[in-house]
Protein backbone atom coordinates (compact mmCIF):
# COMPACT_ATOMS: atom_id res chain seq x y z
CA UNK A 1 0.00 0.00 0.00
CA UNK A 2 1.42 3.37 -1.04
CA UNK A 3 2.29 5.89 1.62
CA UNK A 4 0.05 8.97 1.75
CA UNK A 5 1.31 12.07 -0.04
CA UNK A 6 2.80 14.68 2.29
CA UNK A 7 0.57 17.53 3.36
CA UNK A 8 3.69 19.58 4.18
CA UNK A 9 7.26 18.73 3.20
CA UNK A 10 9.76 21.55 3.66
CA UNK A 11 12.40 23.03 5.97
CA UNK A 12 13.32 19.64 7.41
CA UNK A 13 9.73 18.74 8.36
CA UNK A 14 7.27 16.40 6.67
CA UNK A 15 3.60 15.93 7.62
CA UNK A 16 1.59 12.97 6.35
CA UNK A 17 -1.95 12.03 7.33
CA UNK A 18 -3.38 8.52 7.18
CA UNK A 19 -6.99 8.72 8.34
CA UNK A 20 -6.87 9.25 12.14
CA UNK A 21 -3.06 9.26 12.47
CA UNK A 22 -0.79 12.13 11.46
CA UNK A 23 2.95 11.58 11.28
CA UNK A 24 5.38 14.47 11.65
CA UNK A 25 8.90 13.54 10.58
CA UNK A 26 12.12 15.51 11.04
CA UNK A 27 13.90 14.99 7.72
CA UNK A 28 17.43 16.35 8.02
CA UNK A 29 19.46 13.38 9.28
CA UNK A 30 22.70 14.74 7.78
CA UNK A 31 22.58 17.51 10.40
CA UNK A 32 21.12 15.22 13.08
CA UNK A 33 17.83 17.09 12.67
CA UNK A 34 19.28 20.30 14.08
CA UNK A 35 16.63 22.95 14.65
CA UNK A 36 16.25 26.53 13.50
CA UNK A 37 13.69 29.32 13.55
CA UNK A 38 12.55 28.25 10.09
CA UNK A 39 11.94 24.69 11.31
CA UNK A 40 9.99 26.01 14.31
CA UNK A 41 7.75 28.14 12.10
CA UNK A 42 7.08 25.10 9.92
CA UNK A 43 6.26 22.94 12.95
CA UNK A 44 3.78 25.60 14.06
CA UNK A 45 2.28 25.51 10.55
CA UNK A 46 1.94 21.74 10.86
CA UNK A 47 -0.16 22.17 13.98
CA UNK A 48 -2.50 24.52 12.14
CA UNK A 49 -2.73 22.20 9.11
CA UNK A 50 -3.92 19.07 10.95
CA UNK A 51 -7.28 17.88 9.63
CA UNK A 52 -10.09 17.49 12.14
CA UNK A 53 -10.10 13.74 11.55
CA UNK A 54 -6.70 13.31 13.23
CA UNK A 55 -6.77 11.75 16.70
CA UNK A 56 -3.12 10.74 17.18
CA UNK A 57 0.00 12.60 16.08
CA UNK A 58 3.28 10.71 15.90
CA UNK A 59 6.53 12.68 15.95
CA UNK A 60 9.55 10.82 14.58
CA UNK A 61 12.91 11.60 13.04
CA UNK A 62 15.04 10.18 10.27
CA UNK A 63 18.60 9.07 10.91
CA UNK A 64 20.52 8.07 14.03
CA UNK A 65 19.43 11.06 16.16
CA UNK A 66 16.03 12.45 17.06
CA UNK A 67 17.38 16.01 17.20
CA UNK A 68 20.74 17.37 18.25
CA UNK A 69 19.16 20.66 19.26
CA UNK A 70 19.59 24.14 17.89
CA UNK A 71 21.74 24.47 14.77
CA UNK A 72 25.18 25.53 15.95
CA UNK A 73 25.26 28.30 13.37
CA UNK A 74 22.77 30.13 15.57
CA UNK A 75 25.55 30.58 18.13
CA UNK A 76 27.88 32.33 15.67
CA UNK A 77 27.93 36.14 15.30
CA UNK A 78 26.42 35.95 11.82
CA UNK A 79 23.77 33.41 12.81
CA UNK A 80 21.76 31.38 10.31
CA UNK A 81 21.15 33.04 6.94
CA UNK A 82 17.69 34.57 6.76
CA UNK A 83 17.09 34.28 10.51
CA UNK A 84 17.74 36.69 13.38
CA UNK A 85 20.99 36.08 15.24
CA UNK A 86 21.15 36.01 19.02
CA UNK A 87 22.60 39.50 18.87
CA UNK A 88 19.71 40.72 16.71
CA UNK A 89 17.22 39.28 19.18
CA UNK A 90 19.03 40.77 22.18
CA UNK A 91 18.84 44.26 20.70
CA UNK A 92 15.08 44.16 20.17
CA UNK A 93 12.74 46.03 22.56
CA UNK A 94 11.27 43.91 25.33
CA UNK A 95 7.87 43.45 23.69
CA UNK A 96 9.38 42.45 20.34
CA UNK A 97 11.80 39.99 21.95
CA UNK A 98 8.99 38.45 23.96
CA UNK A 99 6.82 38.15 20.83
CA UNK A 100 9.64 36.49 18.90
CA UNK A 101 10.22 33.84 21.56
CA UNK A 102 6.46 33.31 21.86
CA UNK A 103 6.28 32.62 18.11
CA UNK A 104 9.04 29.99 18.46
CA UNK A 105 7.19 28.38 21.37
CA UNK A 106 4.15 27.81 19.16
CA UNK A 107 6.04 24.94 17.50
CA UNK A 108 6.18 23.20 20.88
CA UNK A 109 2.81 24.14 22.39
CA UNK A 110 0.20 22.65 20.07
CA UNK A 111 1.15 19.00 20.65
CA UNK A 112 -0.84 18.94 23.91
CA UNK A 113 -4.03 20.41 22.51
CA UNK A 114 -7.13 18.61 23.81
CA UNK A 115 -8.39 16.98 20.61
CA UNK A 116 -5.29 14.88 19.85
CA UNK A 117 -2.81 12.67 21.69
CA UNK A 118 0.79 13.08 20.56
CA UNK A 119 3.61 10.54 20.77
CA UNK A 120 7.33 11.16 20.23
CA UNK A 121 9.44 8.25 18.98
CA UNK A 122 12.95 9.10 20.16
CA UNK A 123 16.20 7.50 19.06
CA UNK A 124 19.77 8.61 19.62
CA UNK A 125 20.34 12.13 20.85
CA UNK A 126 17.56 14.49 21.95
CA UNK A 127 19.51 17.52 23.09
CA UNK A 128 18.36 21.00 24.09
CA UNK A 129 15.60 21.99 21.71
CA UNK A 130 15.42 18.32 20.71
CA UNK A 131 14.76 17.33 24.32
CA UNK A 132 12.13 20.05 24.60
CA UNK A 133 10.44 18.86 21.41
CA UNK A 134 10.18 15.35 22.86
CA UNK A 135 8.78 16.88 26.06
CA UNK A 136 6.19 18.78 24.00
CA UNK A 137 4.29 15.59 23.23
CA UNK A 138 1.89 13.79 25.54
CA UNK A 139 3.75 10.46 25.43
CA UNK A 140 7.27 9.30 24.60
CA UNK A 141 8.56 5.97 23.28
CA UNK A 142 12.35 5.74 23.40
CA UNK A 143 14.79 3.46 21.68
CA UNK A 144 17.32 1.84 23.99
CA UNK A 145 20.02 4.13 22.56
CA UNK A 146 18.14 7.35 23.39
CA UNK A 147 19.97 10.06 25.31
CA UNK A 148 18.32 13.24 26.58
CA UNK A 149 20.17 16.38 27.67
CA UNK A 150 19.18 19.98 28.43
CA UNK A 151 22.28 21.95 27.46
CA UNK A 152 20.89 25.50 27.45
CA UNK A 153 22.21 26.42 30.89
CA UNK A 154 25.76 25.44 29.96
CA UNK A 155 25.50 27.91 27.06
CA UNK A 156 24.40 30.72 29.36
CA UNK A 157 20.76 30.38 28.32
CA UNK A 158 17.60 28.81 29.77
CA UNK A 159 15.22 26.23 28.29
CA UNK A 160 12.57 28.52 26.78
CA UNK A 161 10.69 26.28 24.34
CA UNK A 162 7.95 25.19 26.76
CA UNK A 163 9.99 22.27 28.11
CA UNK A 164 10.36 23.21 31.77
CA UNK A 165 6.72 22.69 32.75
CA UNK A 166 6.39 19.11 31.43
CA UNK A 167 9.87 18.20 32.69
CA UNK A 168 9.02 19.18 36.27
CA UNK A 169 5.68 17.43 35.96
CA UNK A 170 7.33 14.21 34.82
CA UNK A 171 10.39 13.94 37.08
CA UNK A 172 9.84 16.47 39.88
CA UNK A 173 11.52 19.78 40.70
CA UNK A 174 14.77 18.50 42.20
CA UNK A 175 15.59 16.07 39.42
CA UNK A 176 14.53 18.57 36.74
CA UNK A 177 16.82 21.22 38.25
CA UNK A 178 19.73 18.79 38.39
CA UNK A 179 19.20 17.70 34.77
CA UNK A 180 18.99 21.28 33.50
CA UNK A 181 21.75 22.80 35.64
CA UNK A 182 24.31 20.08 34.92
CA UNK A 183 23.37 19.46 31.28
CA UNK A 184 24.15 15.77 31.76
CA UNK A 185 22.79 12.98 29.61
CA UNK A 186 19.78 11.00 30.75
CA UNK A 187 19.98 7.58 29.15
CA UNK A 188 16.97 5.51 28.15
CA UNK A 189 16.98 3.26 31.21
CA UNK A 190 16.96 6.23 33.61
CA UNK A 191 14.36 7.99 31.48
CA UNK A 192 12.04 4.99 31.87
CA UNK A 193 12.76 4.63 35.59
CA UNK A 194 11.97 8.29 36.33
CA UNK A 195 8.86 8.55 34.16
CA UNK A 196 10.45 10.71 31.50
CA UNK A 197 9.43 8.18 28.85
CA UNK A 198 6.54 5.72 28.78
CA UNK A 199 8.34 2.84 27.10
CA UNK A 200 11.84 1.78 26.04
CA UNK A 201 12.30 -0.70 23.21
CA UNK A 202 15.20 -1.94 21.06
CA UNK A 203 16.06 0.54 18.32
CA UNK A 204 14.82 -1.82 15.59
CA UNK A 205 11.40 -1.98 17.25
CA UNK A 206 10.85 1.76 17.77
CA UNK A 207 8.53 2.37 14.82
CA UNK A 208 6.49 -0.77 15.47
CA UNK A 209 6.08 -0.01 19.18
CA UNK A 210 5.01 3.54 18.43
CA UNK A 211 2.49 2.29 15.87
CA UNK A 212 1.10 -0.21 18.39
CA UNK A 213 0.66 2.54 20.98
CA UNK A 214 -1.08 4.78 18.44
CA UNK A 215 -3.45 1.95 17.53
CA UNK A 216 -4.25 1.33 21.20
CA UNK A 217 -5.07 5.02 21.68
CA UNK A 218 -7.56 4.84 18.83
CA UNK A 219 -9.47 1.94 20.38
CA UNK A 220 -11.57 4.06 22.75
CA UNK A 221 -14.26 6.52 21.56
CA UNK A 222 -12.76 9.91 20.71
CA UNK A 223 -14.97 12.02 22.98
CA UNK A 224 -14.17 9.84 26.00
CA UNK A 225 -10.45 10.19 25.32
CA UNK A 226 -10.74 13.97 24.95
CA UNK A 227 -12.63 14.30 28.23
CA UNK A 228 -10.15 12.03 30.02
CA UNK A 229 -7.17 13.97 28.69
CA UNK A 230 -8.72 17.24 29.87
CA UNK A 231 -9.32 15.78 33.33
CA UNK A 232 -5.73 14.61 33.66
CA UNK A 233 -4.21 17.79 32.23
CA UNK A 234 -6.07 19.93 34.74
CA UNK A 235 -5.62 17.67 37.76
CA UNK A 236 -2.40 19.26 39.03
CA UNK A 237 -4.00 22.70 39.17
CA UNK A 238 -7.13 21.57 41.01
CA UNK A 239 -7.75 20.59 44.59
CA UNK A 240 -9.01 17.08 45.34
CA UNK A 241 -12.59 18.30 45.63
CA UNK A 242 -12.30 20.43 42.50
CA UNK A 243 -11.06 17.40 40.59
CA UNK A 244 -13.98 15.32 41.87
CA UNK A 245 -16.35 18.02 40.62
CA UNK A 246 -14.60 18.07 37.24
CA UNK A 247 -14.97 14.30 37.01
CA UNK A 248 -18.69 14.54 37.77
CA UNK A 249 -19.23 17.21 35.13
CA UNK A 250 -17.28 15.27 32.51
CA UNK A 251 -19.13 12.06 33.27
CA UNK A 252 -22.49 13.82 33.07
CA UNK A 253 -21.58 15.05 29.58
CA UNK A 254 -20.55 11.55 28.53
CA UNK A 255 -23.70 9.90 29.93
CA UNK A 256 -25.98 12.41 28.24
CA UNK A 257 -24.10 12.06 24.96
CA UNK A 258 -24.26 8.26 25.03
CA UNK A 259 -27.94 8.34 25.92
CA UNK A 260 -28.71 10.93 23.25
CA UNK A 261 -30.10 13.29 25.88
CA UNK A 262 -29.59 17.02 25.34
CA UNK A 263 -28.37 19.16 28.23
Amino acid sequence: MASPAPVIDKDGVRLTVDESIATVTLTNPAKRNAQSVTLWLTLAEVGRALPGSVRVVVLRAEGPSFSAGLDRKAFTPEGIEGEPSFGDLARRPDAELDAAIASYQEAFAWWRRPDVISIAAVQGHAIGAGFQLALATDLRVAADDAQFAMRETSLGLVPDLAGTHPLVGLVGYARALEICATGRYVHADEAARTGLVNLVVPRAELDAATHDLAAALLAAPRDAVIETKALLQGAAGRSYDEQRAAERAAQARRLRDLAGVGE
